[in-house]
């Protein structure tokens, strides 16, 4: 029950008197709330809101956020224990970009001009997608789980992601290499990591965890171990996975 805590008091510091409605949505408003969304916000979800290290906000509603209190809420507090950070911005310039988020999701998204079907044998087969990467309860765990990824990530950002992984690497996937006092080198996947220890995962997909007292050599990878795909996927295939993986919803 103590993972409630964090939770509750996180409850009680956010004040009673949010408008339910977002009081702000004006032509002006949203225009500014987009010169704020670009500021701040789109270096995570994209200046189109498709998705990056942040979630999808190009949807019609928002899972997190279907009310306009609730997203006034995530933008101005952030989602704890996650890499959603809170604002310092006023409760207008809250508004403001709360009105441009929502706008993203009335502008219609790209065409997806792959087939879905075929791309499921490329996911599995040409692309040996699952080697890495979970989906339900099939595949590996040193990638992030693909398990409803077509909700959280736009089909521009899947395709970038497939031609080109490096240029974007999540915190939680990025390399690390240790060495400890006994000698013992280590490289994989950090899971974890705080003042004390850190958890990465070996390329078995077996979790490892270090005190850093015991560590004599640390270092991250900016890089990932995904490969990238230009080239390796014609242009068919390319489309065809990326049609799969977007329409990949999960539970709904």
């Amino acid at each position: 029950m103590f993972w409630l805590a964090p939770f509750l008091l996180f409850q009680l510091q956010q004040p009673l008197d949010i408008p339910d409605k977002n009081p702000h949505t004006t032509a002006a408003d949203i225009e500014q709330g987009k010169r704020l969304y670009m500021g701040r916000c789109a270096g995570c979800h994209g200046p189109s809101g498709d998705g990056g290290k942040g979630a999808n906000l190009a949807v019609p509603t928002l899972p997190r956020a279907a009310a306009d209190r609730s997203l006034y809420r995530i933008i101005r507090y952030g989602i704890p224990d996650t890499e959603m950070p809170g604002s310092l911005m006023d409760a207008k310039e809250l508004w403001q970009t709360a009105a441009f988020v929502h706008s993203l999701g009335q502008v219609p998204s790209a065409p997806i001009t792959g087939n879905a079907q075929a791309g499921a044998q490329v996911f599995k087969s040409k692309g040996a997608c699952l080697n890495c990467h979970a989906l339900g309860n099939e595949g590996g765990r040193i990638g992030p789980s693909l398990s409803g990824i077509g909700a959280r990530r736009g089909a521009a950002h899947l395709k970038a992601k497939i031609v080109n992984p490096a240029a974007d690497v999540p915190d939680q996937f990025r390399l690390v290499q240790l060495t400890t006092k006994a000698g013992k080198t280590m490289r994989g996947i950090r899971l974890n990591e705080d003042t004390y220890s850190i958890q990465l995962r070996d390329f078995s997909g077996n979790p490892q965890s270090f005190w850093k007292a015991d560590i004599t050599q640390l270092t991250e990878e900016k890089k990932t171990n995904m490969p990238a795909y230009q080239g390796k996927l014609t242009d068919t295939e390319l489309n065809d996975l990326v049609a799969f993986l977007a329409n990949e919803k999960g539970a709904q």
